[in-house]
């Protein structure tokens, strides 16, 4: 996999189009900036949301404020609060994410989180 360039530049979040993507219960609200090999988004789940399917996919997650459940597919959960992050590989976890109260994150995926294994 080459890595293509991408020139410095700033992103104003606030003229990004938002795109809704509806949950088992709730919805979700992304701001997608798209790179060759690289998705870089804002999003947001409103309260009560319930991811409507199990991801495979791997991101790089922060929560830049409220509070996100992951469940794995396993039954462990982990909570992500303001501050938190994690990261994953491609097909190395099946996780969703729920929320109580609403979370707004910003989560990077692409190539480069494509498993080894």
């Amino acid at each position: 996999m080459e890595n293509p360039s991408i020139p410095f530049q700033t992103i104003e979040w606030k003229g990004v189009p938002r795109t809704e993507h509806k949950g088992e219960t709730g919805i979700a609200y992304w701001q997608t900036i798209q790179f060759e090999g690289l998705r870089v988004r804002i999003v947001e789940y409103s309260k009560n949301y319930k991811a409507d399917h199990w991801c495979e996919k791997g991101h790089i997650v922060y929560c830049l404020e409220g509070e996100v459940v992951n469940e794995l597919k396993d039954g462990t959960k982990s909570i992500l609060s303001e501050g938190m992050s994690y990261i994953v590989s491609d097909d190395l976890s099946s996780h969703r994410s729920i929320t109580e109260n609403g979370v707004k994150l910003m989560i990077i995926d692409g190539a480069f989180l494509q498993s080894n294994a």
